[in-house]
């Protein structure tokens, strides 16, 4: 097997562990426990489940983690395609998960803090470290859509250098792009139109979801074309 199969594969495992550890932080762990508009029922689900919640944070964490390798590895794969927009790319997913997103993990920990009962908290009413707590979590559902944009930006690039490269199908590429137009849609869709926040989300959730996933499946099973 080649060397370049070899690091292709390991972006494949990597990108799965991605995919599962972001889906169940985001899909399952903050939709299950975070109610839009409710900060005293939030507060009590996230008291009742003290480590789903943390799971849910230290899954997020791995997948930020994997995310710097990925974003190297798309680099090395793809300069021979043009160097200048393969090291963009990276750039952005750079920028998008293990920066923002990573740094916005502690809004989500707030919340947390702000539930635990400490000694110090004493000086605030229930009802206000409800809605601080909320507060917190609302802030890192923006700063998620805010990494989404850099985010977008990589997916653009990483579809064209897909698709003009010689180590994988060209669809993958064309798949990447449609992503990329649907987490720009949906981040600057809800900052500036906040009332179609649920029309945005499944602009992204669909085209992400086949793009995502076929990427990674060819890398983890077929690596790269042989040249």
């Amino acid at each position: 097997m080649g060397q370049s199969k070899k690091i292709a594969r390991t972006a494949g495992l990597l990108y799965l562990i991605i995919i599962v550890c972001a889906g169940f932080s985001q899909g399952y762990v903050r939709s299950t426990l975070i109610v839009p508009g409710e900060a005293a029922q939030t507060a009590g689900n996230i008291i009742a489940s003290v480590d789903l919640f943390r799971l849910g944070f230290a899954s997020d964490l791995i997948a930020f983690m994997s995310d710097l390798a990925v974003a190297i590895i798309f680099y090395i794969l793809l300069r021979p395609v043009n160097n200048t927009l393969s090291l963009l790319a990276a750039s952005f997913r750079l920028v998008a998960h293990p920066a923002i997103a990573s740094v916005n993990l502690l809004n989500h920990y707030a919340a947390l803090l702000l539930l635990s009962g400490s000694d110090y908290l004493k000086a605030f009413e229930a009802d206000q470290l409800y809605a601080l707590a909320l507060l917190f979590l609302n802030i890192h559902k923006y700063g998620y859509l805010l990494a989404g944009a850099f985010f977008g930006l990589h997916c653009l690039l990483l579809g064209y250098l897909i698709f003009k490269s010689d180590l994988f199908p060209s669809i993958l590429g064309v798949f990447m792009v449609f992503a990329s137009l649907g987490y720009l849609t949906e981040s600057f869709g809800i900052f500036l139109f906040p009332a179609f926040e649920t029309l945005f989300a499944w602009f992204v959730a669909v085209p992400a979801v086949i793009a995502e996933m076929s990427l990674c499946m060819w890398l983890l099973f077929k690596g790269v074309k042989e040249q």
